[in-house]
């Protein structure tokens, strides 16, 4: 990943960063609960209308899944990222629902760098998925590691 263009240093307290867009459709959330998550509001419209979500919902973790893909196409995916040793907190705010178009952001709230380990620091990050309604859906906080952009030139 030489050609990346976010490394650890570009990654400053308070700096927002993107997700792409995402709607979602009935067939995908079926589809993944039917595989990961067969609860019937999942799987269903009229279970889903008559459960507390108001209709057919996406599973948290499909919701957690899509970020995920909306984080990657959004900037991950430009960055240095060593990938990452865990989420500290996720949260689903409210449901989302078939036709629902997703967005958000990323905010750097924190990053050092290593001492174990030369030319990698870690940022932290809150993470907040909204709807097309502006409500927050998902919100989600973890470090990535990443690395520095002079530690390129120690491993060439």
């Amino acid at each position: 990943m030489t050609d990346a263009a976010y490394y650890f240093e570009d990654f400053s307290i308070g700096r927002v960063f993107p997700l792409a867009s995402k709607s979602v459709t009935a067939d995908e959330m079926v589809e993944f609960a039917a595989e990961f998550d067969p609860q019937p509001m999942h799987l269903d419209e009229a279970a889903g209308r008559a459960s507390i979500l108001g209709g057919l919902s996406a599973s948290g973790w499909h919701t957690a899944s899509m970020f995920m893909r909306m984080m990657f196409d959004g900037w991950l995916s430009s960055s240095s990222s060593e990938g990452s040793p865990g989420i500290e907190f996720m949260e689903w705010k409210k449901p989302v629902l078939a036709g629902d178009t997703l967005s958000g952001r990323s905010t750097v709230l924190e990053s050092r760098s290593l001492r174990s380990r030369p030319g990698i620091g870690i940022v932290k990050f809150l993470h907040e998925v909204e709807n097309q309604r502006g409500e927050i859906v998902m919100r989600g906080e973890n470090p990535i590691m990443m690395r520095l952009r002079d530690a390129r030139e120690d491993a060439a």
